[in-house]
């Protein structure tokens, strides 16, 4: 299927649903909208894929770590502006606000989203699709890495922010709803590093190594902000930061690793690991509730130590260039040595008006003129 279609078609059935949400009375239709919505907001996922299809090879990781800083700051400007909204107005006030963004996106899509052709001119139905997804489950080891790194990382994120606010509401602080608001605009300077990052680091170096680095400040955060949160708002402030720095980079280099599995299959591959993410985000939120009502801030916050300690030792039981399921047999090497050379300009004559890696053939039938050869003779 092409995917501009595709993308203008969900995006548009969305904001009609969403219409509903804002104008029903009724918490049945309420709950069954929100459920049909929450299954056609998939915009995002289908740009992940398609970033990862354009951009050349030794720019792959910094592309994704600038699409991935968009869709966090996303959420995190989305709390903002609902704490904000939420002091002063109605909820209904947030939903038709969205409703408004939903078609501002349509239009803004419907003028620069080029009409990319479809990865899949075959024509493979659904339901064999879906069986390809789950037989990589079984046949690609990367990607059950990466998508248990992303449960359990998706875990702490939504278990910390849900949590966060219960925190804040309670005795010693007893922040208003537009002050708890207000804790979203801490992650954003270490979101909006985070392209810097990926163009210095992500794009030099096997993403193994930014998964670790980020899984590491999660697990600095995660124990300075259960151990301190309880008596000064320091601790929730480093976590906050700690959590956002190091999810973004440990998801950047988990997608960075899945597209290279299967070039054609880069939506599939993609489907798969967001399963696991959201799996991660309802189990870190039903965790981090029923743990704090029970003990406290203390409780949920060993969890998210547990569960960034989980991450790392399945991080660390293959290695950066292993192959197999298990084990460093591929070597140490973090350097990366399957990056393409920059591109250069394709000159006039090929008329493709596109970029060429350096030593790459061309694919246009005519043999280029060997370097060194005398053309004296073709006088």
């Amino acid at each position: 299927m092409r995917r501009r279609p595709f993308i203008l078609g969900l995006i548009w059935v969305t904001a009609m649903l969403w219409l509903g949400l804002c104008v029903t009375n009724s918490f049945e239709a309420f709950l069954g909208l929100s459920f049909i919505v929450g299954a056609t907001t998939v915009t995002p996922q289908l740009m992940l894929p398609l970033v990862a299809d354009m951009a050349p090879a030794h720019r792959k990781a910094s592309s994704l770590s600038i699409t991935t800083s968009g869709l966090m700051l996303g959420m995190l400007i989305a709390r903002l502006l609902s704490g904000i909204v939420a002091n002063y107005t109605s909820w209904r006030t947030i939903y038709w606000v969205s409703f408004g963004a939903q078609y501002a996106i349509l239009i803004l899509l419907f003028f620069f989203l080029p009409d990319y052709p479809s990865k899949n001119p075959d024509g493979l139905n659904y339901f064999r699709a879906l069986w390809t997804i789950v037989t990589m489950l079984f046949t690609e080891p990367v990607l059950v890495q990466a998508c248990l790194i992303g449960f359990f990382i998706s875990a702490i994120f939504t278990s910390f922010w849900t949590t966060l606010t219960f925190l804040l509401a309670s005795p010693p602080y007893e922040y208003s709803s537009i002050t708890i608001g207000l804790f979203s605009l801490i992650g954003i300077a270490a979101i909006c590093g985070g392209p810097v990052y990926g163009r210095l680091i992500m794009d030099r170096y096997v993403p193994f190594l930014s998964s670790v680095l980020g899984q590491v400040v999660i697990f600095v955060g995660c124990v300075v902000g259960a151990f301190t949160g309880e008596f000064t708002v320091a601790g929730p402030v480093v976590q906050a930061i700690c959590i956002d720095m190091g999810i973004q980079t440990a998801q950047t280099a988990n997608r960075t690793s899945i597209y290279t599995i299967n070039a054609k299959a880069r939506n599939r591959v993609n489907t798969a690991y967001m399963v696991c993410v959201f799996c991660g985000q309802l189990t870190g939120t039903a965790v981090g509730n029923r743990l704090y009502a029970q003990g406290g801030w203390k409780y949920s916050g060993g969890a998210s130590v547990g569960f960034i300690g989980l991450s790392i030792i399945i991080t660390m039981l293959k290695g950066p260039r292993e192959t197999r399921w298990v084990g460093w047999s591929g070597g140490h090497k973090l350097r990366r040595d399957d990056v393409a050379k920059k591109p250069e300009p394709v000159s006039p004559e090929d008329g493709r008006g596109t970029m060429r890696a350096e030593g790459e053939e061309e694919t246009t039938g005519e043999k280029r003129p060997e370097t060194g050869a005398d053309h004296s003779v073709a006088r």
